[in-house]
């Protein structure tokens, strides 16, 4: 029977805003049995601007906003210190 043993190593991280993943922004109304929703927006103000033209057009006044974004987790300490975890691009460093 062979035993087998895993080495852990834990390495603390800090995760961070990804700029280049970019932000969605979109609105849902919570109107009972509406079911609209703007759908993945760009900008901030275009999911804003959608929510205010289903009120003008529904009456519809609560709404459920969600921002998503992309972001990074990278080891705290200089990489050098941990020689078997994968660096930011990939390289094993």
């Amino acid at each position: 029977m062979l035993n087998r043993r895993a080495v852990l190593r834990y390495v603390e991280h800090t995760i961070r805003h990804a700029p280049e993943g970019g932000v969605t922004y979109e609105a849902f109304c919570t109107a009972y049995l509406c079911g609209a929703q703007s759908g993945p927006l760009d900008e901030q103000g275009a999911a804003q601007d959608w929510a205010l033209r289903h009120t003008g057009r529904t009456g519809h006044v609560l709404f459920r906003r969600v921002y998503t974004d992309h972001a990074r987790a990278t080891p705290t300490a200089e990489l050098s210190q941990y020689p078997n975890v994968i660096g930011p691009e990939g390289d094993g460093r």
